[in-house]
């Protein structure tokens, strides 16, 4: 492995519901919002990168009230060879670290929708980052 995961915190975080009236539809038909998930990437140190993978909730249809909803999870990750090529640095910061930090990430934003009376809020178990990877190549 040319990486080890030294640190992993929430970087940012947004729960914002405007209104009562967000609050219900939202609680109605939380189908009419989809999940984006982001990955960036800031360089620390020489050996070290910070790797920001985002989650947040958009509404499907502009005529829905926005709410703001965003957790960015920062993965602090140590390079253990500096002689690293630039694909496979590519694939360290967009699938292998994502991959193995995305079960935390889920796991507080799912805590938030529960905490605050969405019991039925579903978000993917896992995403296929390799899958995301590829068809960002061919776009």
């Amino acid at each position: 492995m040319n990486y080890k995961i030294i640190g992993k915190y929430i970087k940012e975080l947004n729960f914002n519901i405007p209104s009562p009236k967000a609050f219900y539809l939202l609680s109605q038909d939380i189908s009419n919002y989809k999940i984006n998930i982001d990955i960036k990437s800031n360089q620390v140190k020489q050996n070290i990168i910070e790797v920001l993978t985002s989650l947040n909730l958009t509404p499907n249809s502009d005529k829905l009230e926005k709410i703001n909803t965003k957790i960015v999870f920062s993965s602090l990750v140590e390079l253990t060879n500096e002689k690293i090529e630039k694909k496979k640095m590519e694939k360290i910061i967009l699938v292998e670290v994502p991959s193995e930090t995305y079960a935390d990430l889920r796991k507080i934003f799912i805590n938030l929708f529960e905490s605050s009376g969405f019991k039925d809020i579903k978000i993917n178990e896992r995403v296929d980052f390799q899958k995301l990877y590829n068809m960002r190549k061919i776009q």
